[in-house]
This record gives C-alpha cells, sequence and structure tokens, in this order.
C-alpha cells in the first residue's frame, strides 16, 4: 500500500515540476502517474545495472559519473513514455533532484 501512495504523490509532483522548471512538459495527470511508474521501475531494475558496470568510471570520477546515469534514467523515461519531455541535461538534473527529495520527505512520513 505504501508503494500506491508513493507513486500518487510522486505522481502529482511529476505534474506540478513543469510550472517551475521550464525544460520539463507533461501532458496531464495519467501521464505524470505513468512517468512515476516508469522511473520507479528504472531505478528498481536499469539503474542498478548501470551502477555496477560503470563502477569503475564512477570510481575514477570520484562518484561524479553517478549524476551522468541519474540523468540517463530521466532521459530513458523521456523516451519511453510519450507526452512527458525533459530539454537539457541540467533539467533533468534538477528533475531527478526534485524527485528524489520528495521521495526522501515521503519515505519519512511512512515510517
Amino acid at each position: 500500500m505504501s508503494y500506491l501512495i508513493r507513486l500518487i504523490v510522486l505522481g502529482i509532483i511529476i505534474y506540478f515540476v513543469p510550472q517551475f522548471l521550464s525544460g520539463v512538459s507533461v501532458d496531464g495527470y495519467a501521464t505524470a502517474f505513468i512517468v512515476a511508474f516508469v522511473m520507479s521501475v528504472l531505478n528498481g531494475i536499469v539503474k542498478p545495472i548501470l551502477v555496477v558496470l560503470s563502477l569503475p568510471i564512477t570510481i575514477l570520477t570520484l562518484g561524479l559519473f553517478y549524476l551522468v546515469i541519474t540523468v540517463a534514467i530521466v532521459y530513458l523515461c523521456d523516451f519511453l513514455v510519450g507526452g512527458f519531455s525533459v530539454n537539457g541535461f541540467f533539467t533533468a538534473l534538477i528533475f531527478s533532484f526534485i524527485l528524489s527529495i520528495a521521495n526522501s520527505a515521503i519515505g519519512s512520513f511512512q515510517d
């Protein structure tokens, strides 16, 4: 049940992010909830694989390459979900930071 609540809250946040961040666009509520679900799947399955595969370069860059992986996940979600788009590296990075902060805040309320 907590996963479903988390997806709903993240979907609402994703719906309102384009009002504050100019490089992000979301077509509607349904698209925002689909983006929340796809991002959770990508972060759960694809991101750990990318982290393991890129471990040497992440170590060489003292962890900065992890930000590139995070942006790649956002771009992959952009590619997979129609009606959702992110323009620019830093916009995708800020978008992922917003989702991370929201996810942490939701997790702290559910414990």
